[in-house]
């Protein structure tokens, strides 16, 4: 194989725009995924601009480790698709160009990939996780309301199990309150009332309610009795600072660790539990996943250079597909992984093994002038969507 170094820089040059185009667009696509969310804390909880793009630039490292493999097989797809609509690989053939000297290209580009992925799984994931959970106990304390939810029992107040079916965060009431408290040791008590009033002291870390026409059912767990109390108004102050501090204070999760974190943990653990696997998976998944930059990238060479068409539709269609493909198998290597059912290893090398298998295969009938068929894909498509 001849080193063409012009052919090299031409090719390169071709894959950057696709490059950048999708990773702004997967990140547009994360972004409208969060943007009732977004609304939501600057209109109804008062979160500050600067705070919610904080929160956003903390979650990205984590999308990123996944946009960007799939980015870099795009490029490489949609450049080869371009090139062979547009015949220039037909006229690289008949200079005596083949299909392995423009490899040079797309490895350097998979390097480029692999590289920044790898920061982002080994580096950037948990800086931006652990900056995440610190950023939130900041705006909980300014927003002492924040964290509570319609239809979800919350168990952030000590001792306490709330749920609410609405919240009316313009009038400030909740409708249909209950109220596990269990704070007293002795006592067990249980009040349901349909309307409530809600405050917050974020100073003092304090969630103040006042309810409405409501029962009180009391137990007694020592007299083993059982009172009942009927209410007009009752008034019930919740502290927040006790489930600020478990969260400060609770262990790294597998996502939050670094490389000698992970090592070390693993080395020193007991037993082969859910969280021993789920480390070990998380380990071997910060070097897997760069390197699906250069299996996804050898798959779209021979699709893009055997496919007659040069759509960017079916192109984006089919690296879709294909990145589809690559993250069913791995996310089955995660969920068998961790539980045991096969060493986590196979899980998340396994993908990458079919992947770029696979796809060596493709390029090795390209190479000799074998079809692989992969233009009677819209065709099929056209005939699924017929049936």
């Amino acid at each position: 194989m001849k080193y063409n170094a012009l052919i090299t820089r031409y090719v390169l040059k071709e894959m950057f725009p696709p490059f950048a185009v999708n990773v702004l667009f997967f990140m547009f696509v994360f972004l409208l995924t969060e943007i009732l969310d977004i609304t939501d804390m600057i209109v109804n909880y008062k979160v500050g601009l600067w705070a919610v793009l904080r929160i956003l630039a903390y979650s990205m490292p984590y999308f990123l480790i996944f946009i960007l493999p799939m980015s870099v097989m795009m490029a490489v797809l949609l450049t080869f698709l371009r090139m062979s609509g547009d015949n220039e690989i037909i006229a690289l053939k008949s200079s005596g160009i083949g299909i392995y000297q423009l490899l040079p290209a797309v490895f350097a580009f998979c390097l480029a990939g692999s590289i920044i992925t790898g920061l982002m799984t080994v580096y950037g994931q948990p800086w931006s996780r652990t900056a995440l959970k610190t950023l939130t106990i900041e705006i909980a304390k300014s927003n002492v309301d924040i964290g509570l939810k319609e239809r979800t029992f919350n168990n952030a107040f000590k001792g306490v199990m709330l749920y609410v079916n609405e919240i009316d965060l313009k009038r400030k009431e909740l409708i249909d309150v209950f109220i596990q408290d269990e704070r007293n040791p002795d006592t067990a008590v249980t009040v349901v009332a349909p309307l409530g009033k809600m405050g917050s002291d974020p100073d003092n870390l304090l969630f103040h309610m006042r309810l409405h026409n409501g029962t009180i059912n009391q137990v007694d767990l020592r007299k083993k009795s059982v009172n009942t109390v009927h209410f007009d108004t009752y008034d019930i102050q919740l502290d927040l600072k006790q489930a600020m501090e478990n969260i400060s204070d609770e262990p790294k999760n597998e996502r939050e660790m670094h490389l000698t974190e992970l090592w070390a943990y693993l080395q020193a653990a007991s037993s082969k539990d859910v969280r021993y696997y789920r480390c070990l998976i998380e380990l071997h998944k910060k070097f897997s996943i760069p390197v699906a930059c250069f299996a996804l990238g050898i798959l779209a060479i021979p699709l893009g250079v055997q496919s007659k068409s040069a759509r960017k539709s079916f192109g984006f269609a089919l690296g879709f597909l294909l990145f589809l493909g690559y993250y069913l198998l791995l996310s089955a290597g995660m969920v068998f992984g961790e539980t045991g059912a096969y060493p986590p290893a196979i899980g998340m090398w396994l993908p990458n093994i079919v992947t770029g298998g696979f796809g060596g295969y493709l390029l090795a009938r390209t190479v000799k002038g074998r079809p692989i068929y992969i233009d009677l894909l819209p065709q099929i498509f056209a005939w699924l969507r017929k049936a």
